[in-house]
């Protein structure tokens, strides 16, 4: 149960963003250590509820512990945030964010399910429509095309910047080790490194509208700034699976506005820790207070009929139920439904799919916008429309051509596609615009890093035994909102995730299998293969999904649907050392209206070491155009399904894809390991 400490905590009129604004020159980590204290532990495995044992009077409670405005949580929604907020009680600030701030509510007016540019297209148009200010976290920063879209748009804020006569701040974390990060996790970086060859962000000479400062986190040894986000003027929030390079992933994310940004805002404060010089202007200018800027917007609803539908929907022969049923969604194969059915706390209808929009941008052949030939758009309708005219078929394609040539990015341009041309209505549509809606709960489900307690002792150790340091921080907010999300499920439970290996999460699987509830996820073959073998590190997604379908009995299999990433214009899965055709997505939706979205991936990193930003959302209707969005731009649901005989993929001539591994690795499998390990230090490996 919610402990008095804890409901107290949540009810503090003192959060670290409030004493930022009361004297913005602080140190947000000073304010942390004053007012929340030292770690005091209790983040070890027995601390996880076993058991949904939440009862009305903790439902109570848990919901007195958030800010939903005029929203209304779903029962599911207050036992899930229920176990996150017991969290809090060894260290207030395990979540990385104020406990005040944990629960609130919000939009989202766009999602994004498509290769890794599109999502930087969008963050480049974000910044360069700012007003005051950016702040950008991301794991690992490379220079490359997709870092080329980020800094020019760096460059058009500061040109415009200057025509408004002033000056815009940006601040940048991302994590490239560092040896001076063993006495100071965070590093400030000099204008002589970011501007160095591995990097190449603007100089102060090509910004000079704006004041920039980077800082390079990291915490040894394991203790991974996973995070991947976006805050701009206060007023948006940008949540990503996807790093700042260039590869062949398809990712995802979502752009949220409303009183949820201010807790976003107040974890990016917290995660950078030091004193920021200078100051956001935004310190004393609450989201909570800004409105919602999209749906504000014209051009938004007039993508919409006036109840929320999309104003065309001829071309994708789609038979909508207009009003608050919602029409099922098939994400899955073989005839297997998640049914987005019953009520929703929005007002809108459903996600667009090809309106009329999608003509107009076909007779416009529009121009994409790119690294060596920007076109900054004034809106997200502006935005979708361009996204949709790329996928016009040019010339003599197809279009699957068109799908292909959209999925072939910088590292894989000859790739070719061998998917039969889809059928109306599963179109693939990367930009996912959302009707203008009420606002929805949402609370932060992060994790904060954890390196070890030491992290010379915890170096030597793992050199001499091939262990992690310590698997001891896992009762945190990410964790235990996964673990009680699955604990609490009653219908079905969909995943998306890169790799799926984190020892907690497997028996709670099995166990919501035996209780008759329909597990399906979706992972890719071969994600990072080499690191996953190393010791403590879980194992590859063939060999756990082997262990999973071998620990079943052949009924309590029929429950389990596990299947390897097949991209849009391919019909098997392509293993991921071939870097043509991957899928980096974390994303888990249960029951329908419960979605957990962000950087946390369903592997040991995540789940014991990195830092990872996580929201949680009740809602209907968002949660069924994700799913939606994940059935229409990828073939996985067709084709991906693995045996649940071996938890293999295998063609119709019963061969595994080339390159699998299979269920034994062989004997030298952690010589293997070490190697990708070392590829993920360098960011050539998967993170």
């Amino acid at each position: 149960m919610v402990s008095k400490k804890v409901y107290d905590l949540c009810h503090d009129s003192v959060t670290v963003s409030s004493e930022l604004a009361r004297n913005p020159s602080l140190a947000p980590g000073t304010v942390i250590k004053k007012h929340y204290g030292q770690d005091l532990g209790g983040h070890d495995e027995h601390k996880h509820f076993k058991e949904p044992i939440a009862s009305v009077e903790d439902l109570q409670k848990a919901y007195e512990c958030g800010k939903w405005g005029s929203t209304k949580p779903s029962d599911l929604f207050l036992k899930i945030y229920h176990d996150v907020l017991c969290t809090l009680e060894g260290d207030p600030m395990v979540g990385m964010t104020s406990p005040p701030l944990m629960g609130s509510s919000g939009v989202v007016p766009l999602s994004i399910i498509a290769p890794l540019p599109d999502i930087c297209r969008h963050m480049s148009n974000c910044i360069a429509r700012a007003e005051k200010e950016v702040f950008l976290a991301t794991n690992y920063w490379q220079a490359s095309n997709a870092s080329a879209l980020i800094t020019n748009s760096l460059k058009e804020l500061s040109r415009r910047a200057g025509e408004r006569g002033e000056k815009a701040v940006v601040k940048i974390m991302y994590d490239r080790g560092n040896a001076k990060q063993v006495l100071d996790n965070h590093q400030p970086v000099s204008v002589e490194e970011y501007t160095g060859k591995n990097v190449r962000l603007p100089s102060p000479t090509e910004i000079p509208n704006i004041d920039l400062q980077v800082v390079n986190y990291h915490r040894p040894i394991f203790g991974t700034f996973h995070s991947k986000y976006m805050v701009v003027d206060r007023k948006i929030a940008i949540l990503s699976s996807n790093n700042i390079q260039d590869n062949d992933n398809v990712e995802m994310m979502t752009h949220i506005e409303g009183p949820i940004v201010d807790s976003f805002y107040d974890m990016s404060l917290c995660s950078w820790h030091n004193e920021l010089k200078p100051p956001l202007p935004s310190y004393n200018s609450p989201a909570a207070l800004g409105g919602l800027p999209s749906f504000e917007q014209q051009s938004h609803s007039q993508m919409f009929a006036g109840d929320g539908s999309p104003k065309d929907h001829s071309r994708s022969g789609n038979n909508v139920q207009h009003g608050s049923a919602i029409r099922g969604t098939s994400v899955l194969a073989d005839g297997n439904q998640i049914g987005y059915e019953g009520q929703d706390t929005t007002s809108g209808g459903e996600s667009r799919e090809f309106p009329q929009v999608v003509e107009d941008a076909s007779k416009q052949m529009l121009p994409e916008h790119t690294e060596k030939d920007p076109h900054y758009d004034p809106d997200i309708a502006s935005e979708v429309t361009r996204a949709v005219s790329v996928l016009v078929p040019r010339g003599s394609e197809s279009k699957m051509n068109a799908v292909t040539r959209h999925l072939n990015t910088t590292i894989q341009k000859d790739t070719t596609g061998n998917a039969p041309e889809c059928g109306p209505g599963d179109e693939m549509v990367p930009l996912i615009p959302h009707p203008t809606h009420d606002p929805v709960p949402m609370a932060m489900v992060c994790r904060k890093p954890w390196g070890g307690k030491s992290a010379h002792a915890a170096l030597i150790k793992s050199l001499l035994t091939l262990e992690a340091p310590n698997h001891s921080c896992v009762h945190t907010p990410q964790n235990e909102a996964f673990l009680s999300a699955i604990r609490n499920a009653q219908k079905n439970v969909f995943i998306q995730t890169p790799n799926l290996n984190a020892e907690p999460l497997l028996p709670a699987l099995l166990d919501a299998v035996r209780r008759k509830i329909e597990v399906f996820y979706y992972v890719c073959l071969g994600y990072n293969d080499a690191g996953e073998l190393l010791p403590g590190q879980g194992g590859t997604n063939e060999m756990i999904a082997n262990k999973l379908y071998g620990s079943l009995s052949e009924s309590e299999k029929e429950y389990l649907h596990i299947f390897n990433y097949v991209a849009k214009d391919q019909m098997q899965p392509i293993h991921n050392k071939f870097k043509k055709r991957s899928c980096h997505i974390k994303l888990m939706i249960v029951d329908e209206h419960i979605g957990i979205q962000g950087n946390g991936n369903q592997d040991t990193q995540s789940w014991y070491h990195s830092q990872e930003v996580n929201v949680m959302i009740d809602s209907h209707i968002i949660c069924a155009a994700w799913a939606e969005g994940i059935r229409r731009n990828q073939n996985t649901h067709i084709y991906g399904a693995v045996s649940k005989d071996d938890g293999c993929w295998h063609a119709a001539d019963g061969k595994q894809a080339e390159g699998a591994i299979g269920v034994d690795p062989g004997r030298f499998s952690w010589a293997k390991g070490i190697v990708g390990a070392v590829q993920r230090v360098r960011g050539a490996g998967g993170f």
